[in-house]
């Protein structure tokens, strides 16, 4: 007798009209409805968590990138001419220029450091004084020319450059001005008096981070080392490479050209157990909603086994006319993967459609609750970010899909066992 080929017709026939079946007919359909609700939910829920926390890992690196350094070189504590012990740089602007001569460096510009206390009236706030040429300023970035700011940067030797946070902070725009106090200032017979000094706000940039929009301030490179009592030195040199990801194989040649009493301190070393925190908890987070793909795809479990149970009659008949196992096991494997498949493709919809509107929709959120439900001050970041990565999309999928078809396979291998005799006995 010559055998069936698989997936004939006739068994998408059959399976088909099992998946209309009515409520009278035994309530499969209903039973269908939930397998398929459950496994779009599921899918849903993965790819929107997996395209928000790659968003959020894109956001956080591009942030830390954008305004930082990808490399800071600084010295370690040396005694300079006059018998002092510095942690400073006196030949920063040789050193820069062998640290910029290095294939894969774009930028090194010597900094100046300090913290200050900002004020304008009776406001008051911590902030970070960084002490850079105005051509290294214009190329951060997140800070410089094209970055989301205003103001002249042109005038910036006139001046300084802030965060719009500490602007906000300190109900300051263009063209005010403010008062930066440091600690170590003037040294007299009595002691060191604090510094006092007032600058033009001449540029307001928004990089995107809460903490460096909130505390930074960026001054002229002389101005600050004379502010600083740093003249003649800079505190340390900041480095910008053109392949972040792959700083680490650049940290041998930097050592090298900074010199023995040099060291170094990439974004890694700063950022690294964060972003492997993020990693661990990107995993487990798979690893849950996995779990919870599983328990939808068992729902169709139990609508095969309802299926099976209800269509007793029709396996019994249809094997007498001569129905192979093989064809009794795909035509409940079709109505099992055909739910699996129907769900799995509405999820990925739901879940990119998240994804692509996730900022009206959490603004929508945000006019319900009647308040902000993302608070930069802990995230760091301004908003939740969603990045669609084709490796999450096809992940979801192939975890669905594949948990779909595994669980269809056992209820489908036992209506194709199921003897035709019990089947018929009592009919």
């Amino acid at each position: 007798m010559k055998s069936t080929a698989p997936f004939a017709p006739f068994e998408w026939m059959i399976a088909w009209r099992y998946l209309r079946a009515k409520r009278a007919e035994g309530g499969v359909s209903v039973m269908t409805w939930i397998s398929l609700v459950g496994i779009t939910l599921a899918v849903f829920a993965l790819i929107a968590t997996l395209s928000v926390r790659a968003g959020f890992r894109a956001e956080f690196v591009d942030t830390i990138l954008g305004a930082n350094a990808h490399v800071t070189v600084y010295s370690a504590q040396e005694v300079d001419g006059k018998g002092r012990q510095i942690n400073a740089f006196e030949d920063y602007e040789a050193m820069a220029g062998r640290l910029a001569a290095l294939p894969g460096v774009t930028r090194a510009a010597p900094i100046v450091r300090g913290q200050v206390m900002a004020t304008s009236g009776t406001v008051s706030a911590g902030a970070e004084v960084f002490g850079m040429s105005a051509e290294d300023v214009a190329a951060i970035p997140r800070v410089g020319v094209g970055a989301q700011a205003y103001g002249e940067l042109e005038r910036y030797n006139e001046g300084i450059a802030i965060g719009s946070g500490l602007a906000r902070e300190l109900s300051v725009t263009i063209g005010n001005r403010i008062r930066l106090i440091s600690p170590n200032g003037v040294k007299t017979a009595f002691g060191t008096s604090p510094r006092v000094s007032a600058y033009e706000v001449v540029y307001i940039f928004t990089a995107g981070r809460y903490d460096i929009d909130r505390t930074r301030v960026y001054m002229p490179l002389a101005e600050a080392q004379s502010y600083f009592n740093r003249e003649g030195l800079a505190d340390e040199i900041e480095v910008m490479v053109t392949d972040p990801e792959s700083v680490d194989e650049l940290a041998l040649p930097l050592m090298q050209a900074a010199g023995e009493a040099a060291l170094i301190w990439t974004w890694r070393d700063s950022s690294g157990s964060f972003l492997r925190a993020l990693t661990i908890e990107d995993n487990v987070m798979f690893v849950i909603l996995s779990i919870l793909v599983l328990i939808a795809a068992m729902n169709i479990v139990s609508g095969l086994i309802m299926l099976v149970k209800n269509k007793g009659r029709d396996i019994g008949i249809l094997r007498t006319m001569g129905l192979t196992e093989g064809s009794v096991l795909r035509v409940f494997f079709i109505c099992g993967a055909f739910t699996g498949l129907i769900g799995t493709a509405a999820g990925v919809a739901l879940g990119c459609l998240f994804a692509i509107y996730i900022d009206p929709i959490f603004s929508l959120v945000n006019y319900v609750s009647g308040s902000g439900v993302w608070d930069p001050s802990i995230r760091g970041i301004y908003a939740l970010p969603a990045k669609l990565q084709f490796g999450d999309v096809a992940s979801a999928v192939g975890l669905s899909l594949g948990l779909s078809f595994i669980v269809t396979i056992f209820p489908a291998r036992r209506a194709a066992r199921m003897n035709p005799v019990e089947a018929l006995r009592y009919e």
